[in-house]
């Protein structure tokens, strides 16, 4: 069926960030499997992830079905270009119907896209991951793809303004090799496997990008476990519980 949506959007998304100045570096996009079903991992520090997330399988001539919170698919004009995308709302009250979107979507040779953190991550620094995507890929017989992605916190994330100027802002991409979800091990076990591999590749990630901030009032986007500013995970959870 021809993507009547989602390759203009993509497009349109390419000229914006073309006209943006932006640096995207994308590395092991050949992991990414040109044929058949997977379940792309990625974390999670920016508002604009899926849209950088879903760019690491363009050169294999891929498209991404996100999992997004519902409440995206209701905005008047996100909410069509959402489901013209075809991209899988979840209603965390009825979490088993996106769950089985997804399978389906799998078992037709689709890539769906899973952020496991499953919000932004704040502190700009891996939390834990819950277990839906090593649970998908068992259930439909496909690979984990971890993918790390940096600097898309510095376009817009929780808490800041959005700067969508023309910034130059780099934007670092890893893709890592298919992670394998065999149905004789626990998902617990994998999940775990697969957050090690998320977080090696976010290292690598870290320590490829080309700037570093301007000055104090920059930091706010590096991890404070790096020096930063940004507010530590246990912060974070104070902060929330609130």
């Amino acid at each position: 069926m021809a993507e009547l949506v989602y390759r203009p959007i993509v497009g349109a998304a390419c000229v914006l960030f073309k006209a943006l100045d932006l640096k995207i570096d994308i590395q092991g996009a050949q992991n990414i499997p040109k044929t058949g079903g997977a379940v792309l991992v990625s974390n999670h520090i920016g508002y604009l992830d899926f849209i950088f997330a879903g760019l690491a399988a363009l050169p294999q001539k891929r498209l991404v079905r996100f999992m997004a919170k519902e409440s995206v698919f209701r905005h008047r004009i996100g909410g069509p270009l959402m489901r013209g995308m075809k991209h899988i709302p979840v209603d965390r009250a009825k979490g088993e119907d996106a769950y089985s979107h997804a399978l389906d979507a799998l078992r037709a040779g689709e890539i769906v896209g899973v952020f496991p953190e499953a919000t932004i991550s704040q502190s700009f620094a891996l939390k834990s991951f819950k277990s839906g995507a090593a649970r998908l890929a068992q259930e439909a017989g496909v690979p984990l793809i971890p993918v790390a992605l940096w600097g898309t916190q510095r376009l817009w994330t929780k808490g800041r303004p959005r700067n969508l100027k023309r910034s130059h802002i780099p934007v670092t991409i890893r893709v890592g090799e298919p992670v394998e979800a065999p149905t004789d091990q626990y998902a617990g076990a994998i999940t775990r496997r697969l957050r090690d591999r998320v977080q090696e590749l976010l290292e690598s990630a870290q320590r490829a990008y080309p700037v570093r901030p301007k000055d104090a009032a920059d930091t706010w986007w590096v991890p404070a476990h790096l020096g930063g500013t940004a507010p530590t995970p246990a912060e974070v959870q104070v902060r929330e519980a609130r």
